[in-house]
């Protein structure tokens, strides 16, 4: 009955919610543009990120008709492709803003219809193919108790691994200066990428459920941990970033936290440089790593790959690991190799929208590679349905910043996504004591 009652009360809220979702989505176009233009000025000397005046109402015009696809994160429900969907779609849409002021001079307009198409490709299924997997197999209770604490001890096992290569606490002024010095077998590689990016979100997402406050706390020492030993900045934050991800979807729906989760830090870099310029060192750092290293560079790099492969014969997927044994492939370096060769930015990785779509099969091509994808991320929500949204939302909080900088193939394999999905199909549903009417990852 009281499920009965209920439900007038969201029929009433859901046109609401809508609406503030769809006000929330406008003024986050806003503040990547207005990001933009200030990374544009901030960095005018790497001139990646270019801004003229001139060209100023066609680059609000291309960003205006992306924006109507953001009716489509109003009209779906939260999964996980939900989250990684909006994160891509930040990024295609900063894509659309800055080609209009590029130098580099491949096809912008075939570039824009691509993006545009691909972008479209990929959030239809990662969106809309929710439906849940026949759950053949979950741990007993007792079982996934034993598993956390197992991740717990292989995890600090692993970084125990890696502080035996390096450990150095550093600032940030010179973690770029000795980043380059560190190097690690490829197995540790691999395990220290699939624990901070997977297996200790994962079992910190399950301490938060459970409200075991010390090993949710003893986790996010792990990955602070790991930043002496890989010295980046993604394993510095990570603790950060997780807690933050933990606090939305408690004074915010889940949808909302997802844009929340971009809008407010990217907002917060705009209003303090509008308030006090790059005059404050701690300012400059800010802006460097939200607004400018974690939302306009994979921007970027979808741009420096573009120009690359306009002029450069595509990788037909060879640069796939277990693929290039099997095939003739042009090239003998990494693709990230090639792009600091070319364009000294640094080794240039880059989302699958550059590499298994531009750089495999082209501009023309590229919307049926990425489409592939949604695919594969389609069967993450799968995967994942009947979990909490908040829990899934906490657990896969690092993946989207990863899938931004790494293609898909690498995220799944490297990075430990792969594992993630399969830990979200084993997880008992019944061990998160939900109320009746709670709903889960994929009703939002």
């Amino acid at each position: 009955m009281n499920g009965l009652r209920d439900r007038p009360l969201l029929a009433s809220r859901w046109p609401h919610d809508r609406l503030w979702l769809a006000a929330l989505l406008c003024l986050h176009v806003v503040a990547c543009c207005v990001s933009l233009i200030y990374v544009a000025d901030f960095y005018a000397q790497l001139e990646v990120v270019m801004f003229d005046k001139a060209h100023l109402p066609a680059a609000m015009l291309s960003v205006a008709l992306f924006a109507i696809v953001s009716v489509l994160f109003t009209v779906s429900r939260f999964s996980f492709g939900y989250f990684l969907g909006f994160y891509f779609y930040s990024m295609i849409l900063s894509y659309l803003w800055l080609l209009e002021f590029s130098k580099f001079p491949y096809d912008h307009t075939l570039a824009a219809v691509a993006a545009f198409v691909s972008a479209l490709a990929f959030l239809v299924p990662a969106l809309f193919i929710t439906s849940p997997i026949r759950t053949r197999f979950t741990l007993p209770a007792r079982a996934f108790d034993h598993l956390l604490s197992l991740i717990l001890t292989l995890a600090a096992a692993i970084i125990a691994s890696g502080a035996l290569y390096n450990f150095r606490l550093v600032g940030l002024a010179d973690m770029y200066n000795l980043r380059g010095n560190v190097l690690f077998p490829t197995w540790l590689s691999y395990a220290i990428g699939a624990t901070s990016s997977a297996l200790l979100p994962f079992a910190f997402a399950c301490f938060v459920a459970r409200r075991n406050h010390w090993r949710a706390a003893a986790v996010l020492l792990l990955l602070l941990l790991l930043y002496p030993v890989t010295l980046t900045k993604s394993a510095l934050f990570a603790p950060l970033w997780l807690l933050f991800l933990a606090l939305l979807p408690r004074f915010f729906p889940d949808r909302t936290s997802v844009v929340l989760s971009l809008f407010l830090p990217l907002s917060a870099g705009v209003i303090m440089v509008a308030l006090a310029g790059f005059s404050h060192e701690p300012i400059k750092q800010y802006f460097g790593a939200i607004n400018f290293r974690m939302m306009a560079f994979p921007a970027v790099a979808l741009d420096v790959y573009s120009d690359f492969f306009s002029t450069h014969g595509h990788t037909h997927f060879c640069q796939i690991w277990f693929l290039k044994p099997l095939m003739a492939c042009p090239y003998h370096e990494y693709l990230s190799t090639m792009m600091e060769k070319t364009y000294r930015l640094g080794n240039l990785n880059a989302s699958l929208f550059a590499t298994e779509g531009i750089a495999s099969v082209g501009p023309l091509l590229a919307p049926l590679a990425v489409f592939a994808c949604g695919l594969v991320i389609s069967i993450a929500n799968r995967l994942s349905s009947g979990l909490p949204a908040e829990f899934v939302l906490v657990s896969g909080g690092i993946l989207p910043q990863v899938f931004l900088n790494v293609p898909l193939t690498t995220t799944l394999l490297t990075n430990g996504a792969a594992l993630l999905f399969l830990l979200w199909y084993i997880t008992p549903r019944d061990m998160f004591g939900r109320k009746p009417g709670k709903e889960s990852a994929a009703s939002r």
